[in-house]
């Protein structure tokens, strides 16, 4: 194996020995611009251990950077965060090649990976705040269930002060920078709130309690190593208190305004119901179906105080595109909104109705009744859009954190 991919040094003891994916745009129906990294990190202990593999096509790449350090047979430990395809995929083959002592996971993962690839290997199951010796190094395990599958744990290094964090504090970014501090902090935030949005919204209150137990362990972290993107050395509280704003959900002075629109008549109710809002103090970010995302609605809806959806009628249903991100966004269950529903139609006009409905199941607070307007809003209709626009902005300013 020609030792192409180097690994990068993280702390005395540990390196980083992952894989880059510059060219995934899509994981999962989540929209990944900079595409990825696949993280798995080896700890040259005495019992030498490496925490986690990567997706499947990158094996050899992650192979040849262990390879500058060690020969992959020499590895005595695999632990197993996270038994999704993108961190287990390799595992399979990375067993067979290196013959490694033991496998751990935790109880959960144990089964799990045997039910992905039916290994005949043991996996042996590690139980939450349990420790394994590496000789003159310790591991101890937590579990994290459903953040944000039931497998999931977090391994922390107690000499080195690493909490290897799986998909926790991660982010989807390909980059030849390792440590989050070499990084523009506008693309760093961005690229953390994104993955939150996308990946992690709905474990929202398991996560204000991890962060609590994480608090009150005394565990000393001091580098936060996680399974995508760069690895957090410095302002750790920084990258902590994100994910407690992220995961309170309080509201804003923010409203998402959402439409898709057929002939621009969808699209000029959405703008007055803008005006209306910006009259009232709100900050205001409309989206265009047409344009945007659903990825991107999400990142925008993370902070937002009032979701605004409109959309056109076709065939006696919203239009598809709307569909799909209210079906993304349900899903995902975002909190602490107030919203409402709007939209134009030729003949029958169930859309705002539709979505008014959506809204409910996703229990998003109603402010109003759908407003409808036959083919082309005339002036009365664009009235009841400012209004509306103007009545929310005046909620969000009574619940709104920052209004």
């Amino acid at each position: 194996m020609s030792n192409v991919f180097k690994p990068i040094r993280i702390s005395d003891k540990v390196y980083w020995v992952g894989a880059i994916d510059w060219t995934i745009r899509d994981f999962h129906g989540y929209t990944t611009k900079r595409g990825s990294t696949y993280n798995a990190y080896l700890i040259l202990a005495d019992r030498i251990t490496l925490i986690d593999t990567v997706k499947a096509p990158f094996k050899d790449e992650m192979l040849s950077r262990i390879a500058c350090l060690v020969d992959p047979k020499e590895i005595d430990y695999i632990v197993s965060d996270h038994s999704e395809m993108d961190h287990s995929g390799s595992l399979p083959d990375i067993i067979r090649e290196v013959s490694p002592e033991k496998v751990f996971a935790s109880q959960v993962g144990a089964k799990t990976l045997k039910e992905h690839f039916a290994v005949e290997d043991e996996i042996v199951a590690v139980k939450d705040g349990e420790g394994l010796s590496l000789g003159n190094m310790n591991l101890s395990f937590m579990e994290t269930r459903m953040l944000h599958w039931p497998d999931s744990m977090f391994s922390y290094l107690k000499e080195e002060k690493i909490l290897f964090s799986q998909d926790a504090f991660g982010m989807h970014l390909a980059t030849d920078e390792r440590f989050a501090d070499e990084i523009r902090q506008d693309v760093l935030e961005y690229e953390a709130a994104t993955y939150y949005a996308n990946i992690l919204l709905p474990y929202s209150p398991l996560i204000l309690k991890l962060l609590d137990r994480v608090a009150s362990s005394g565990l000393d972290i001091r580098i936060v190593a996680p399974d995508h993107g760069p690895v957090w050395r410095k302002d750790l509280p920084r990258a902590l208190g994100l994910y407690r704003i992220w995961a309170e959900q309080e509201p804003t002075d923010k409203a998402v305004v959402l439409y898709h629109t057929m002939w621009h008549s969808t699209e000029h109710m959405a703008r007055a119901i803008e005006e209306g809002l910006l009259a009232g103090g709100a900050r205001v970010k409309v989206m265009s179906m047409g344009s945007f995302h659903r990825s991107d609605v999400v990142y925008e809806t993370l902070d937002a105080g009032a979701l605004v959806v409109g959309s056109s009628t076709l065939n006696n249903n919203m239009l598809p595109a709307m569909a799909d991100v209210l079906t993304y966004l349900k899903g995902l269950r975002p909190k602490n909104l107030i919203g409402a529903a709007f939209g134009s139609y030729g003949w029958s006009g169930e859309a705002p109705s539709q979505i008014h409905d959506m809204l409910a199941e996703m229990k998003v607070t109603p402010v109003g009744e759908p407003i409808k307007a036959r083919y082309v809003p005339d002036r009365d209709a664009l009235l009841k859009c400012f209004d509306l626009g103007k009545t929310m902005a005046e909620q969000l300013r009574k619940v709104a954190k920052n209004g």
